[in-house]
């Protein structure tokens, strides 16, 4: 039996909600995403992972 792929995480210890756009200036989440991290599957989890550095080169400035 293998032990379960440890969760990873975006989080770069610099959480700053924009009020705005409610995104991380951090990390580029989404609160919603940020409440949810630990109960989304590794696909969910790696394709958010994937899309965060278009947010954040884009400033994260669009509301969801």
């Amino acid at each position: 039996m293998t032990a379960p792929r440890p969760i990873a995480s975006p989080c770069v210890k610099v959480c700053r909600i924009s009020p705005e756009t409610q995104v991380c200036e951090g990390c580029g989440r989404r609160l919603k995403e940020i409440a949810g991290w630990a109960r989304m599957t590794a696909e969910e989890r790696d394709a958010i992972m994937a899309d965060l550095p278009r947010r954040l080169a884009e400033g994260a400035a669009a509301p969801a």
